[in-house]
């Protein structure tokens, strides 16, 4: 649909980003790009652990927060990914009071790995967090040492303790378990396996990403996990919704066509999940790597450190490139997202784009239509039916791809490659 535009990256030759408009509600996406193991299948800005380059980057960053607040930006969301946020608590706790003294927070998600569920990383975060996103990818041994996880992160048996000591110590509202499915060499027993993991290890939300072959890692997914095909994804997908929504007192429910919700917490309706765009359209990065999408602009963030560091010195936001989005291009990126997140609401639409749904984007709306995608249409909404969010999953799939081609060409732009273990 729209991933041929994102190559176009022009320069951005502002030294900040656009001013916020009225009344827009905006969410802060806050980047810490490094790791102490880089995994093979992530294509994110990451580089490899420094800790006097993670501190002088931490200060960086909030600076870069300060200039957000100067050009009239709040915010009542955070989400700060990586990278592996928590490779420094210390700085990581700095980093969520300086957002939460300067904006209107009222939600914060971090991710995390599974080494730092130790009380040395949690106890810092605390009634700062409110979702904690553990990135665990399988509970198959063979599949953790294939993805260079195992040695760093420990067993699948000691990954499932440290889930569940999470869990069981109460320290966040959400504790959501990151998971990937149709590797080559995963059978559906082991999928079922992971699944039957997840509803005993005491998470209440739980996302299943499709393993992402992007053009930058896809050589080296094909060395550690083998090549990749489509051909289990709609047979796996079904059978992590079957699984995940089966079970009385353990059964989750679809939060977007990805994510999944325990259906026993009473707060899961209203969870934050890694798509935090589908709850807000308009959003605003800080860090090396982040990405903004502000009045139909998609602006990129610097890749190369040394320049981040550089930028903010200058009292300049990160910003290097930029796309901009026409109308139907922003109507395209409404459509997907509000229908990953599993509801179109066809009022909005018309009142921001002046025109119904199947007149802005007749093609695409009669395709997932006549596909079987929609259970419900009328004059409010539009929902999904299972084959219709298996779609939008596929969809979401191919427009991650297409944001990774974007980090693609904004590292050559910087003249960097991306960093490998």
């Amino acid at each position: 649909m729209m991933n041929g535009h994102y190559l176009n990256i022009r320069p951005y030759s502002r030294e900040r980003l656009p001013e916020p408009e009225a009344g827009k509600k905006y969410m802060l996406y806050a980047h810490v790009p490094f790791c102490e193991s880089l995994c093979p299948y992530c294509s994110f800005n990451r580089y490899p652990f420094e800790e006097g380059k993670a501190r002088a980057y931490f200060a960086s960053l909030r600076k870069e927060m300060g200039m957000l607040r100067e050009l009239g930006y709040d915010f009542e969301s955070l989400y700060i990914g990586g990278g592996t946020p928590t490779i420094l608590p210390d700085e990581l706790e700095a980093t969520i009071r300086y957002a939460k003294d300067n904006f209107g927070i009222k939600e914060v998600s971090t991710e995390t790995n599974p080494n730092h569920l130790d009380p040395l990383h949690l106890d810092r975060l605390k009634g700062l967090v409110d979702r904690m996103s553990v990135g665990v990818q399988s509970f198959d041994d063979p599949l953790l040492k294939a993805m260079k996880r195992y040695d760093k992160y420990g067993s699948a048996d000691s990954i499932f303790e440290r889930i569940s000591f999470c869990a069981d110590s109460g320290y966040f509202q959400t504790l959501n378990v990151d998971m990937i499915f149709n590797f080559p060499s995963q059978t559906e027993e082991m999928l079922i396996k992971d699944i039957d993991m997840i509803k005993r290890c005491g998470c209440n939300q739980t996302t299943f990403y499709p393993l992402m072959a992007s053009p930058s890692v896809e050589t080296d997914i094909k060395k550690s996990v083998g090549r990749v095909n489509y051909k289990n994804e709609k047979k796996f997908f079904d059978i992590i919704c079957r699984g995940l929504e089966s079970g009385e007192g353990t059964a989750f429910e679809p939060a977007s066509a990805w994510t999944f919700s325990k259906v026993t917490d009473p707060g899961g309706k209203g969870q934050m999940t890694d798509e935090y765009v589908v709850s807000y359209e308009e959003y605003a990065a800080a860090g090396s790597g982040g990405m903004s999408f502000i009045n139909r602009g998609y602006y990129i963030n610097t890749f190369d450190l040394s320049g981040y560091e550089e930028r903010i010195a200058r009292g300049c936001t990160s910003v290097s490139g930029f796309v901009r989005f026409n109308k139907r291009d922003h109507m395209r990126y409404r459509f997907m997202m509000q229908l990953f997140g599993l509801r179109l609401d066809k009022k909005r639409w018309e009142r921001d784009f002046g025109c119904t749904v199947g007149r802005g984007l007749p093609a695409e709306y009669l395709f997932l239509k006549n596909a079987g995608a929609f259970d419900k249409d009328d004059d409010n909404e539009i929902t999904l039916t299972p084959k219709g969010k298996y779609l939008m999953l596929v969809m979401m799939r191919q427009f991650f791809i297409g944001v990774n081609s974007v980090r693609d060409e904004a590292r050559r732009q910087a003249g960097i490659t991306l960093q490998h273990s």
